[in-house]
């Protein structure tokens, strides 16, 4: 009975599939519920100091391994983490 791990389904907020997972291990990322975003995320994809109360108030949100799997391997073969930038793109 030791082995058994507790499972539940929820759908990735990344690639919005539906899987099944154990709560205890699964990869999240703190979403806040007014903005569906990442706290101190802005919709142009900026980056600011989270708030507080935007902190306070997100959920962990399950991310499916796929969606794990693939971020590593960008990390892989940039050897860079992803980078969110100003959109629309700055034009020189």
């Amino acid at each position: 009975m030791a082995d058994e791990h507790a499972q539940t389904t929820g759908r990735c907020h990344t690639c919005k599939r539906t899987f099944s997972y154990d709560p205890k291990e699964v990869e999240t990322v703190l979403i806040d519920p007014e903005t569906r975003l990442p706290p101190g995320f802005t919709v142009l994809g900026t980056l600011r100091p989270a708030k507080p109360e935007a902190v306070a108030r997100s959920v962990d949100e399950p991310i499916c391994p796929d969606c794990v799997d693939k971020a590593k391997r960008f990390i892989e073969d940039t050897n860079q983490p992803p980078q969110w930038k100003s959109w629309p793109p700055r034009r020189n």
